[in-house]
């Protein structure tokens, strides 16, 4: 049986996974790829482990019924939440073998510790990412000398979505939880941005913390892992379709959409709207 070939599928709960896509599209621009933010239900973050799950894999089916062989939950909400039971519970049930999810936590956490010269590294995400250890977990298992401290930044992502980030009001918001996450251990010199919304305020976070800390953004260390799983894995890069190409999906308003994305993204995007219900 011939196995049909696809897009790469990109999932987030809403704008924040275009900041992967970008670095992706950016490292391999000769695949196709097929975004989904699933806008009329986000946030994620402040949702259960069993809605989260239940959205991300109503998505997952959406992709495959796309023809999508490889998903990439670009969300940490989702990737903590919904990965590792997709992965064991979903897949071994479908008679397509090949399919695959890959999340965004487990290739920052096998490098995040090359980073930091202290063994202290601080985290900062959403409620539903903290709430799931999922990065002191992963990051235990490849660094065990590094000590991860956490904060919750439930402010951030409606600051962003609502373009409020800009304002001077953003920034008591900004530097009130950097401070908060400094005060468990002020010994940190390299910071996480564990949501992809975060990139957008990575300039102002930099002016809340010393010169000398490091803050990582995600996109990068995701697509470099991504291309690394390609060269490994033949059997899914073949059926991988290679037309440069890129089509945005929108559970919500198209126009929204639209408007937003492009500040994620760095340049236009035009979506369409679809229905994930299968």
């Amino acid at each position: 049986m011939k196995h049909l070939q696809g897009p790469i599928g990109i999932f987030d709960s809403g704008y924040g996974g275009l900041t992967i896509l970008k670095e992706i599209e950016a490292l391999m621009p000769q695949y196709d790829y097929l975004y989904l933010g699933d806008n009329a239900r986000a946030p994620y973050g402040t949702r259960s482990f069993e809605t989260i799950y239940q959205y991300t894999l109503q998505c997952v089916q959406w992709f495959f019924n796309q023809g999508c062989t490889l998903v990439i939950l670009a969300c940490n909400t989702a990737s903590a939440k919904a990965l590792r039971t997709i992965q064991q519970n979903y897949l071994p049930t479908l008679t397509d073998s090949n399919k695959r999810v890959l999340g965004v936590i487990r290739p920052t956490s096998e490098t995040i510790g090359h980073y930091s010269k202290t063994n202290n590294i601080g985290i900062l995400a959403t409620n539903g990412t903290v709430q799931s250890n999922s990065y002191t977990i992963e990051i235990e298992k490849f660094f065990p000398a590094v000590k991860v401290y956490q904060q919750a930044c439930p402010m951030w992502v409606p600051l962003i979505e609502n373009n409020e980030y800009n304002n001077a009001g953003a920034d008591y918001f900004i530097q009130k939880e950097i401070k908060n996450l400094l005060q468990q251990q002020p010994a940190i010199d390299t910071i996480l941005l564990a949501c992809t919304h975060y990139p957008i305020l990575y300039h102002k976070i930099k002016n809340f913390v010393s010169s000398s800390t490091t803050v990582l953004t995600q996109g990068n260390i995701v697509a470099q892992s991504l291309q690394l799983y390609l060269t490994k894995h033949v059997a899914i890069e073949n059926r991988c379709t290679k037309n440069g190409k890129i089509q945005f999906c929108t559970t919500d308003s198209i126009e929204d959409f639209n408007s937003h994305a492009s500040v994620f993204f760095g340049k236009k995007v035009h979506a369409i709207h679809v229905d994930v219900a299968v």
